[in-house]
């Protein structure tokens, strides 16, 4: 592997050769190199182009200075690649972003010179001109999404006189600027942001408090041409982003006006101190915590708390500092009965779960409203530390059910944790073969999902039946057949005391399972036993190939064929064949292979007495249409019980592209009358369906011999 110095060398080569270019191409690719070093996220490819075509000071942007993609690859030397499939502009390895950002020399001012970058192109006419309303990905500007959200955070960082000056310029059009709708589209979740046909209310002052520049929100506060506690359409007030984004200086500045209401809430109830709080933003919490005019435990409208919210997030100082306001209820559920301790311990949050638990006003195993409780949360995501500490409690029940009857053993078996799962086996009071209220056990959700290592554990306990039922009859052999985990299965074959034939309560057998789901190497499997049956029916009569046909597994229906004793063309109860249903769901892989099999009657009519060719044509599949329209052993115009013809059925469901290739044909007669007199032309005019009744006009009908 190359060195440290090595690598420095090979890059300060290829720096040298860069500025060894002509100087339009040294100076275009160390600004793109300054652009890919200190983005604050990775850019586009047409992003980095528009960006290298603005000119600071210029008061116009033209797009036909944009370099090429290609031509700005050449003059990198190398050192840029693109992204092909996110179509991004990156170093070409992160050794290379070390060595830049260890060489401030090279790029002096970046920051300041990207946002006086941003800002001269938010200032030009190309971008000023356009509606305050954002359409999102617009393809002539690029660059928008970037600079409007972005220029704040590098002005932050570093400011030039000059981009003061842009900066002020900009905020002085804001609420009339695209950047601002650009902006909150970017910033705000969806579901927060209100209904896009209200105002949008996002001012300068909005603007400055989001970046958190105190240079810019001074003036602003100061002409007093913005109401300091004006919502924005997510109901955020200035203070608010403010305090989300955890600017200490600025929430500071505008406590200190005497207007400020500190405790406005936003379009879900939550005032700026829950976003102070939520995002682990101490500093700010103390400066609103300390106001008379700031409720610390006001509710949401989902019904949670600050303290829910810094616990939630692992915010460790924030929850000591509430825990010491006697106004902030620490156990304290949401609309769901979800406490802090819930979701702390829910996303294994050891140090908050410490703290809340030398409480005496938590309750530790407080369940919510479907029962489940901090330990069961816990257990089900694995979080082993987390779990230990619950143990330790008095009042923990490590094995409690919750309302569907599932333990939070079981919820650590199914989700695969081993570490937890052998945790609880060491537990005196924790049953590991305990099932739920549809009987289905631990070990039943470890093989349904796939988990070998924890059905090896369970496996090897003598408290273990692995061949055990639920309430619908399904063992765990037959999920983790049906749902194709191989070396579960082969776990699972290893025991005697598993059936590996065994039927549910619709007779449907481990092997029907992993035929229906495609599980070609569990069939094989299975089929290499003597004590699976492969072309059992169900109770419904539908044997393995029925499914696999029917849900157009080839692979599957290939091997199945290839077996003597699987009978190709047995019907279930209601007459209908795997031929059948393969048709009616449009499987023309499988369609082509059961059509090889002499024993399949490509024209057997089902207890309804419909066809394959009737299912076919009814569903729209014309690629099987296609197939067997014009074969001597299929009656196009074959009628069913109700004497309707497969025509009757494209026509009426409107399939255009079926009632042409069967108009086409010489074998089909258009006219053909159902037991009710009805005709196929009746039957597209009644469901309106206007482009077949036009194929089926009188006037195109035509006197068609029947076979």
């Amino acid at each position: 592997m190359t060195g440290g110095l090595e690598l420095e060398d090979v890059y300060g080569a290829s720096l040298e050769r860069i500025n060894a270019q002509d100087k339009e191409k040294a100076k275009l690719a160390m600004t793109a190199l300054m652009w890919i070093c200190h983005s604050e996220r990775p850019l586009k490819a047409g992003e980095l182009c528009y960006a290298l075509a603005v000119e600071i000071g210029s008061t116009d942007f033209d797009p036909d200075n944009a370099p090429l993609v290609d031509t700005l690859l050449a003059c990198c030397q190398g050192l840029v690649a693109v992204d092909r499939k996110a179509y991004t502009v990156r170093l070409i390895h992160f050794t290379l972003q070390e060595y830049l950002s260890a060489r401030p020399d090279l790029f002096p001012g970046a920051h300041s010179t990207i946002a006086e970058t941003c800002l001269t192109y938010l200032g030009s006419p190309w971008v000023k001109d356009l509606p305050p309303i954002f359409i999102s990905k617009l393809q002539s500007t690029p660059f928008l999404e970037y600079s409007s959200r972005y220029w704040g955070t590098h002005a932050k960082k570093e400011l030039s006189d000059n981009g003061k000056r842009l900066a002020l310029e900009l905020l002085g059009w804001y609420e009339n600027h695209i950047a601002a709708e650009s902006l909150f589209q970017q910033v705000v979740h969806p579901s927060h942001s209100g209904d896009a046909t209200t105002p949008l209310m996002f001012t300068a002052l909005h603007c400055a408090c989001f970046f958190g520049i105190d240079e810019f929100v001074t003036p602003l506060i100061e002409m007093k041409c913005y109401d300091i506690n004006q919502k924005d359409r997510a109901g955020f007030t200035p203070l608010t982003w403010a305090a989300h984004n955890g600017h200490e200086g600025v929430v500071e500045l505008l406590l200190e006006q005497g207007d400020v209401m500190p405790d406005i809430p936003d379009n879900k109830g939550r005032t700026p101190f829950y976003y102070a709080a939520g995002w682990g933003h101490e500093g700010v919490a103390k400066l609103l915590l300390v106001r008379k005019d700031v409720a610390p435990d006001s509710l949401d409208d989902e019904g949670r708390t600050p303290f829910y919210y810094a616990a939630g997030w692992g915010h460790e100082g924030v929850v000591k500092l509430l825990l010491g306001w006697k106004d902030v209820i620490p156990d304290r559920p949401d609309g769901r009965g979800r406490t802090p301790l819930f979701w702390a311990a829910t996303r294994g949050h050891e140090g908050v779960v410490r703290v809340l638990l030398e409480r005496e006003d938590v309750i530790p195993d407080m369940p919510d409203n479907k029962g489940t409780t901090p330990f069961s949360s816990a257990a089900g995501y694995g979080h082993e530390r987390v779990v230990k500490l619950l143990l330790e409690q008095k009042d923990v029940i490590p094995d409690k059910p919750d309302n569907k009857g599932t333990t939070p053993f079981s919820y650590a078996a199914g989700h695969g944790h081993e570490r937890v799962v052998k945790l609880l086996l060491e537990q005196k009071d924790v049953i590991p073969d305990n099932p739920d209220n549809k009987g289905r056990t631990p070990l039943f959700w470890a093989a349904s999902n796939g988990h070998e290592g924890v059905v090896k554990i369970l496996l090897g306990r003598e408290d273990i039946i692995p061949g055990g039922p639920d309430n619908k009859g399904s063992t765990p052999f037959s999920y983790a057949a049906g749902w194709g985990h191989e070396g579960v299965v082969k776990l699972l074959l290893a025991r005697e005391d598993v059936i590996p034939d065994r039927p549910d309560n619709k007779g449907r057998t481990p092997f029907s399972y992993a035929t229906a789901g495609g599980r070609e190497g569990v069939v094989k499997l299975l089929l290499a036993r003597e004590d699976v049956v492969p072309d059992r029916q169900d109770y419904e009569g539908r044997t393995p190939l029925f499914w696999a046909a029917g849900n157009g597994h080839g692979g599957v229906v290939k091997v199945l064929l290839g077996r003597e004793d699987v009978i190709p063309d047995r019907p279930d109860d209601n007459g209908a064949t795997p031929f059948s249903y393969a048709a009616g769901h449009g499987h023309e892989g499988v369609v082509k292979l059961l059509l090889e099999q002499k024993e399949v009657t490509l024209d057997r009519p089902d207890s309804k007495g419909r066809t394959p060719f009737s299912h076919a044509t009814g569903r729209g599949r014309e690629g099987v249409v296609k197939l067997l329209l014009g074969r001597e052993d299929v009656n196009p115009n074959r009628p069913d019980n109700q004497g309707r013809t497969p025509l009757s059925y494209a026509a009426g469901w409107g399939h255009d592209g079926v009632v042409k290739l069967l108009l086409g044909s010489e074998y089909v007669n258009p006219d053909i009358s159902d037991n009710k007199g009805r005709t196929p032309h009746s039957y597209a005019f009644v469901n309106k369906r206007a482009g077949v009744v036009q194929l089926l006009k009188p006037q195109n009908s035509t006197t068609c011999r029947t076979t």
